[in-house]
């Protein structure tokens, strides 16, 4: 009745259809009363409701009052009126009175089909859908939207931009089979449909890899839909992208450091970035280095930063458990396995589950403990000591070590295999005399971390303490220098920590190494040069002596490399 008086009603252009259960065919009544007032009632045009559900419409008008169980979203989320009339087919069996419902039904409709055409109301609703539609396309944040079945009925421009994907492509699928993984990162309430959708998420980082492979980080929140009835719908995220952002702000932090560690050294800045790139990389990672450099902060940065961070992170020292307990603190024991094993044990592994595990000096293990580890990296499963099933390790794998494995398979004392299968992704940490001006920086860090556990109000670091610092060689790398500023600290009797203050061994290896210098000056470059007059404020003749050099020198190099800095001499 609805669709033929718009179609008689409606403004030439207006595209008009009509949908609903084509399973059951129209009441004889309809069409009488429809002859009546001189309109054919043609069932032939009406289309499956299920088959129309992804066209983009302006206006939807429904009738039936189990429209909000069997209406479907459509894409756009387009302007929905709803006309709650009453079944005329309910009414009195008597012939009349049916006729009379029907009659009755048939004129309300067609006053409801003229208001909307003849008084301006569809054109209202349509600009209303046309104004909002274009706000949200120009929005610089994504939107998207979708139902209670997780199809997506709404996609803006920004959305597009963003993702790199279409709204064709999109429109009226499961967000799960369109993103992979999960768009949300698992943080909507329907991502486990169906379910219990519960309350919104506001205002959390994401990481996300686009359909062009780029990666991108935004800024994600999920709000529940809801109908006026409070009914739960469906889910809106909004999201914008802040991936310079977050690089601009990764910088900044980098400009002292990253996740704890400190240093500003350009090699210190590609570890940063290796740790950034490998966060989520589900691989063993072998973080190699000399000992003392921070091995065991960046296993913790990488779990951290990782889609694991929620998990335990588990270290353990391959060195300094006995040989004999190491299988059974790896991979936990049942009763009776060996003497002393009085009831069943977890191990590390165990631990270890929905998290990192972070094996410490791995060149220390058995040949034995390496077969088990290349089986639980290779298999994802391992067996208890004494144990007759194996057991699934969902566990991310980190290991580090200051020797040289590859060597050590050369030697055949680490195995070959195990050694490729860690080495898949190797980090490599420089030792701290090849940092230039780190050690400076870390010395002050050092001094304001220590100075409540000393008691001391050591303010600064003279520079002639300073100078010999930076000349040792640092063989126990930033362990050593963090013993050597509480060494100090603990001697000093003042505000300024001198010479004399530090541990006789840098003293002594400072005095032989400018003595064995004698007649030649050190060597600049422009890095540690920078470093220096950054450390001293831009005070040349405070970095001269930093550096080892005399003022003519310095000036000398400036001059040479063209390098502009405020100077206070």
């Amino acid at each position: 009745m609805a669709a033929a008086f718009a179609r008689k009603l409606a403004p030439a252009g207006l595209e008009i259809v009509c949908a609903g259960d084509i399973s059951q065919d129209p009441h004889p009544m309809a069409g009488r009363v429809m002859l009546e007032a001189g309109e054919n009632l043609d069932s032939s045009g009406v289309k499956d409701i299920k088959r129309i559900q992804y066209q983009p419409f302006d206006v939807v008008v429904t009738l039936c009052n189990q429209a909000n169980e069997i209406c479907p979203t459509f894409p756009g989320s387009p302007a929905r009126i709803h006309w709650p009339l009453p079944d005329p087919s309910k009414a009195d069996p008597d012939r009349g009175a049916v006729h009379d419902a029907f009659k009755i039904v048939r004129d309300e409709i067609r006053q409801r089909v003229e208001s909307l055409f003849q008084h301006g109301f569809l054109r209202a609703l349509e600009q209303l859908r046309r104004t909002l539609g274009s706000i949200l396309d120009n929005l610089t944040d994504g939107v998207l939207a979708h139902d209670f079945e997780r199809r997506i009925f709404f996609f803006n421009q920004a959305a597009q931009k963003i993702t790199g994907f279409d709204f064709s492509e999109v429109v009226g699928r499961d967000c799960h089979d369109v993103f992979q993984p999960r768009f949300c990162g698992g943080n909507c309430s329907f991502c486990e449909y169906p379910g219990n959708p519960a309350d919104s998420k506001l205002r959390y980082l994401r990481t996300f890899i686009n359909k062009n492979g780029e990666r991108r980080d935004l800024e994600m929140s999920v709000v529940t839909i809801k109908t006026p009835q409070n009914e739960q719908t469906g889910a809106l995220v909004i999201f914008r992208d802040v991936t310079e952002l977050v690089h601009l702000r990764n910088r900044l932090e980098s400009s002292r450091g990253f996740c704890g560690m400190v240093g500003r050294h350009a090699s210190m800045q590609e570890v940063y970035d290796s740790i950034r790139e490998l966060a989520d990389v589900n691989l063993p990672i072998l973080i190699q280095g000399e000992s003392g450099t921070g091995k065991e902060m960046v296993a913790t940065a990488l779990h951290q930063l990782s889609r694991r961070c929620a998990g335990p992170f588990v270290p353990v020292n391959c060195g300094a458990l006995p040989e004999g307990t190491l299988e059974s603190e790896l991979f936990g024991h049942v009763k009776g396995a060996f003497t002393g094993a009085i009831h069943d044990r977890k191990g590390r592994f165990a631990l270890a589950e929905g998290g990192t595990i972070f094996l410490d000096e791995i060149g220390e293990i058995t040949p034995a403990t390496q077969v088990k580890l290349l089986r639980v990296i290779q298999e994802k499963t391992f067996m208890p000591v004494g144990g007759e099933k194996n057991v699934r390790a969902d566990v991310r794998v980190l290991c580090a070590t200051n020797r040289d494995l590859k060597l050590l398979t050369r030697q055949g004392r680490f195995r070959t295999d195990l050694y490729y299968r860690l080495a898949v992704m190797p980090l490599h940490l420089p030792p701290l005399r090849d940092r230039g001006n780190d050690v400076a920086l870390l010395a002050d860090f050092f001094l304001d971390k220590y100075s409540s556990d000393t008691g001391k109000s050591v303010k600064e670091i003279a520079p002639d303490a300073l100078l010999l610092l930076m000349h040792y060689n640092w063989p126990g790398n930033v362990r050593e220098l963090s013993n050597a500023i509480q060494y100090a600290m603990v001697k000093c009797r003042t505000e300024t920590l001198e010479p004399e203050h530090l541990p006789p061994e840098i003293r002594e290896y400072s005095l032989k190494a400018v003595a064995s210098r004698a007649g030649r000056p050190p060597k600049l470059d422009l890095e540690t040069v920078r470093d220096a007059l950054h450390t001293t404020g831009g005070n040349r003749a405070e970095a001269s002596r930093l550096l080892g050099v005399s003022r003519t020198t310095l000036y000398r190099f400036l001059e040479n490399h063209e390098v502009s800095q405020n100077t206070d001499v």
